[in-house]
């Protein structure tokens, strides 16, 4: 693959121009390309003219990736590089792009490619494509982090940082906050090495406020880089996520209220059930009131209704005094047991078998039919199957239970589900059967009574 970057470096002659796409500078023949091109003809005449060669190059170089052929690929894109020398200016311009993206994918999974060929293919990269330099330069820091290359990495991309070309366009404003970025990801890192390790050292030691003041200092610079960031509309998850466990370190709840708050509720950004995770969390680890604990939850359980915090949002529900509260809680348990992922979430069952048979003792009997009568065609085969009965007393006797308690409160004592749990003769569950028995007899919804 070597032979790859040096064909990059190496200056390009007349003959390299026409004939070398079925010989590189290196002697390689290509059959593959021979073949495709004496296949094309007009009026019996072969097309040998300069476009069409290498138009064929990069149909084939991208035939070969599809196919994960990197060898193969590596050797047509030898011979599309002449597209440099297009006549065409529209094509010539480009081309660099296109070289790039391919050249580094190619790279990137060439059996023989190395980090030293990748960071040459980069650097001539970024000078020929040097509209591209900056994306170039992003994907090069993120090639180098991938291998562990961090301080490789962050010079990279102090470097992009403080370059320039012509005036400064919008595009160009935001891929150098990208660049900033990115480089503040790595210090991140740096400065949650040093404040794990500050959290070793015993406070009275000087040897802390020195590390303290370091740590601060170092944090400055990366806050920044965030803060403008985040400021443009999109999905920055992680750099939020940074920004926000900084200036909660530094006592700035205010500061990180603000950020999580405007992330999650600005129109102009876009949904991201993220954002409402981060905010959740940071109000909880503020003790926030209830109130604004479910009007964050509210909304994720709108976009991911199968989500693990909905649980967390259904006792919330459930000690709410406002009976609105306490109806959306039992919509909430429906909800998440509706998703196949959900399925064997023993604790989503026993909170629906509990809630189920508090509701009924409080004579909201409406509530539970206005859920079950959209479900009640299909839950019985999705959950209440005597495969899924055998099946879950086998692997999990507690989900078992507590989904036998479900099914007899929904579907009486004809669901095969509940049938089957009740026949099983265990110690460990004996008591626990008699007592569900006696509850579906009791309250399910079936009429008569069990």
């Amino acid at each position: 693959m070597s032979d790859f970057s040096e064909e990059l470096t190496r200056p390009g002659s007349d003959d390299d121009q026409v004939e070398t796409p079925m010989v590189s500078g290196t002697g390689m023949h290509f059959p593959w390309l021979r073949k495709h091109l004496d296949s094309v003809a007009t009026g019996g005449k072969k097309k040998k003219d300069f476009a069409q060669t290498t138009g064929a190059c990069l149909s084939l170089t991208q035939e070969a990736l599809l196919k994960h052929q990197w060898p193969r690929a590596a050797g047509f894109m030898h011979s599309y590089l002449q597209t440099l020398e297009d006549s065409d200016s529209s094509k010539r311009q480009a081309a660099p792009e296109i070289i790039w993206k391919l050249g580094s994918e190619i790279l990137f999974y060439h059996p023989k490619s190395n980090v030293e060929t990748f960071n040459t293919f980069a650097d001539q990269m970024k000078n020929i494509g040097v509209l591209n330099y900056l994306k170039i330069s992003l994907q090069h820091a993120l090639y180098l982090i991938h291998h562990g290359m961090l301080e490789d990495a962050s010079r990279n991309l102090s470097q992009a940082e403080t370059w320039r070309y012509g005036e400064k366009s919008s595009s160009q404003e935001i891929l150098i906050n990208l660049v900033q970025a990115y480089k503040g990801l790595l210090e991140y890192y740096s400065w949650s090495k040093k404040k794990m390790e500050l959290s070793q050292l015993d406070k009275d030691d000087y040897a802390y406020s020195t590390e303290a003041q370091n740590i601060f200092s170092h944090s400055w610079k990366t806050s920044v880089n965030f803060s403008a960031l985040i400021k443009t509309p999109g999905v920055w998850d992680p750099f939020v996520k940074s920004y926000v466990e900084m200036l909660e370190f530094y006592g700035d709840q205010d500061g990180a209220r603000k950020v999580l708050t405007n992330y999650a509720y600005d129109e102009k950004f876009p949904s991201n059930p993220n954002a409402h995770i981060y905010l959740y969390s940071f109000l909880k680890r503020a003790k926030a009131p209830r109130a604004e604990l479910l009007s964050v939850l509210k909304i994720l359980y709108q976009i991911v209704p199968s989500h693990k915090l909905m649980l967390e949002f259904h006792v919330l529900l459930r000690k709410s005094e406002k009976e609105e509260h306490q109806k959306l809680g039992l919509e909430v348990l429906f909800g998440l047991l509706d998703f196949a992922g959900c399925r064997k979430n023993v604790t989503a069952w026993k909170y629906l078998a509990n809630y189920l048979r508090q509701i009924l003792v409080k004579n909201h009997l409406g509530w539970v039919q206005e859920e079950w009568k959209t479900r009640k065609s299909w839950w019985p085969t999705f959950h209440f199957s005597y495969f899924w009965a055998k099946s879950d007393w086998k692997e999990d006797r507690d989900l078992a239970y507590e989904k036998a308690f479900v099914a007899g409160m929904l579907l009486g004592k004809g669901c095969r589900y509940f049938r089957y749990i009740l026949k099983q003769d265990h110690q460990d569950q004996r008591k626990k059967i008699k007592r569900m028995k006696k509850s579906v007899k009791k309250y399910s919804i079936v009429k008569p009574a069990v």
